[in-house]
């Protein structure tokens, strides 16, 4: 979700080989807030979810416990867990029986937005921190973006032990951290987390203008109370396009050496065969792009699709007065080699449904599902719902199926609907943002050959292949 500092800054967002490592290390903050699982079972999906015939809701666990207040944000995912963010701590979920998760802890760790993602072992949870903070601790209380000993960045939790998740260490970041990256290094077992964050201002010491840059932690296999930020590099030493001041997200492709940064006015195409040092290949700016929030690439490295989060996240843009080109997904083909590499536009995609005026929707996170030989996409939309699309004919993207729930609200446009949603060893799993987690099942061609791929782990931004 795109957040404006200075103007905003609410305490909720604007509508509109180390699991063995860490164990017993003495913690430098206080100990996660861990909560036992609430009252919420899962329970089927609802009245209100209207969907396609091949996509099959399967269970929904509602808001609980000591989240069940904040809105829900990104996914992260390690063999038989996911771990969902919100704006004020995250939820581990067991997920081995996909057609019954069960809460099996929470940790209420407030900060915004919350992002998360795992490290490859499974034993580290990185969570990133987008408000000030009077300190690093989980007990911290809203901070003042004027105050200089404010803190924003990245937290660490030792997650070895699922149901008791214990807080390590926090990384202070320049602008905090909005979203960040997990990137492993590529002849150690180190790991890099590129952190994005934007909207600078000359009245927050910790955000400086231009911020025309982004944080690098590195993450000491071993010894994860060494992180430390390395780097800054700056991406766009000439500013960039207009309005551009920093990064939203950034996808890293590590089997390529490519990244996709969604940099605000600004599509980038990056090379990272140096991890700690990224750099710019080309860019690309379109006029019907209000904010380049993120990026996939296809399997075979060959396009990548950017998303428009117009509107930033809390408007009602899926209808026939803003249209098809705003508020949707630019793919581009990638032509040419090395640094003289460009993206070359291909297509839009938006959702073909039309969605009320009190409902926020526009494109959102998702990922790839491994159908061989095709580019098959699932991504969120808001109150959009959960659209399935096939863009393997990059010219001609088409939607294939899709799940939708009902208004949060029929009459006033409130903030609701699917943060994200990814395709994780043969089941789809949607964040929401006021209504819990959302599982279901997508049948068709090619699926059956998908669900046979299965992963260890995934965040959704550390892009892996799968066999074609």
């Amino acid at each position: 979700m795109l957040e404006l500092r200075g103007r905003r800054r609410s305490r909720r967002p604007l509508a509109l080989g180390l699991a063995a490592a860490v164990t017993g290390l003495a913690l430098i903050a206080p100990s996660a807030a861990a909560q036992p699982p609430g009252d919420a079972a899962a329970q089927p999906p609802g009245d209100d979810v209207q969907h396609s015939n091949n996509v099959h809701p399967v269970a929904n666990v509602p808001r609980q416990g000591p989240l069940e207040e904040s809105n829900h944000t990104d996914l992260a995912f390690y063999q038989d867990y996911a771990f969902q963010g919100s704006y004020d701590g995250f939820t581990v979920y067991d997920i081995s029986k996909p057609h019954k998760p069960k809460t099996v802890t929470q940790v209420h760790c407030p900060g915004g937005q919350g992002d998360v993602s795992v490290s490859p072992d499974g034993g580290l949870l990185f969570m990133s921190v987008d408000y000030a903070r009077t300190d690093d601790t989980c007990q911290s209380e809203q901070g003042s973006y004027e105050d200089p000993s404010s803190w924003e960045g990245m937290r660490v939790f030792d997650i070895s032990d699922k149901a008791n998740p214990r807080y390590v260490k926090g990384i202070k970041t320049s602008c905090g951290s909005h979203t960040h990256t997990m990137v492993p290094d590529k002849n150690t077992d180190d790991l890099f987390l590129y952190v994005s964050s934007y909207n600078p201002d000359e009245a927050f010491p910790n955000c400086q203008p231009p911020h025309d840059s982004i944080s690098i932690v590195n993450v000491p296999a071993g010894s994860p109370t060494d992180s430390k930020v390395v780097a800054e590099p700056v991406l766009f030493p000439d500013g960039g396009a207009a309005g551009t001041a920093g990064c939203h997200d950034i996808t890293v492709y590590p089997e390529h050496d490519l990244a996709g940064g969604a940099c605000m006015g600004d599509g980038a195409l990056m090379d990272i065969s140096d991890r700690a040092e990224p750099r710019v290949i080309t860019t690309v700016e379109d006029p019907n792009f209000a904010f380049y929030h993120s990026a996939t690439f296809t399997n075979d490295g060959k396009s990548v699709l950017f998303t428009d989060e117009l509107g930033g996240g809390g408007a009602p843009t899926c209808n026939d007065d803003v249209g098809p080109k705003h508020g949707a997904d630019a793919i581009y083909n990638i032509t040419g080699s090395g640094d003289d590499r460009q993206l070359e536009f291909q297509s839009y995609y938006k959702i073909p449904r039309d969605q009320t005026d009190t409902e926020n929707c526009v494109a959102h996170n998702g990922n790839l599902i491994p159908v061989p030989g095709r580019n098959v996409y699932v991504q969120s939309w808001y109150q959009g719902g959960v659209s399935f699309f096939d863009f393997t004919d990059t010219t001609a993207p088409k939607e294939i199926g899709y799940f939708d729930r009902g208004p949060v609200d029929e009459d006033n446009l409130t903030l609701g609907g699917s943060w994200s949603a990814y395709y994780y060893n043969g089941y789809v799993y949607s964040s929401d943002i006021t209504r819990g987690l959302d599982v279901m099942k997508v049948t068709g061609p090619g699926m059956g050959q998908a669900g046979q791929v299965h992963l260890d782990v995934l965040n959704p931004q550390t892009q892996y292949s799968y066999p074609e």
